[in-house]
């Protein structure tokens, strides 16, 4: 069953609109598929690419995937969205609750995605920003020492 509900901004200037529906499939670490709703893309951050058309898996995206198995799989989400509600490819886009946790909060938090901010989709840009910056000072997720430290660059040899 799906609830469609009008809410309040909540500091953005557009309405934000709420729904539900149970994960019918995980297709990677920032993209569902909610029965009813169809693909549903996460706002605000971004996981290692696991199914891209031109590039070759990316370090740590099965992990990623995996998480997010974990927190969303077969579960009924809730869907927030924020300014706009569809990107380019027709995926909803969407801070994504299990219960009262924001799975796109807890996969930055995890060290499973990095923060993205992408306007005017930005409402929890500074909370993305900080678990980031306290993934990364944990060593937490992909940027772990098992998995090659930062994903941006190469790790220097252990001496």
């Amino acid at each position: 069953m799906i609830a469609t509900l009008f809410t309040a901004g909540c500091g953005s200037s557009a309405e934000q609109v709420t729904r539900s529906g149970r994960v019918g499939r995980v297709v990677d670490g920032d993209t569902i598929v909610v029965e009813g709703v169809g693909t549903v893309r996460y706002i605000g951050i971004d996981t290692p690419e696991l199914h891209h058309p031109r590039k070759p898996v990316e370090r740590f995206a099965a992990r990623a995937a995996q998480m997010n198995r974990d927190l969303v799989g077969g579960r009924t989400v809730r869907l927030v969205t924020d300014v706009e509600e569809r990107d380019v490819h027709g995926r909803l886009l969407a801070y994504v609750y299990v219960g009262g946790v924001m799975v796109n909060a807890r996969l930055v938090a995890l060290g499973a995605a990095e923060q993205f901010p992408y306007p005017p989709n930005t409402l929890h840009r500074a909370e993305f920003a900080r678990l980031e910056r306290q993934a990364m000072r944990a060593r937490r997720g992909q940027w772990g020492a098992a998995e090659g430290g930062p994903p941006w660059g190469a790790v220097s040899p252990a001496g």
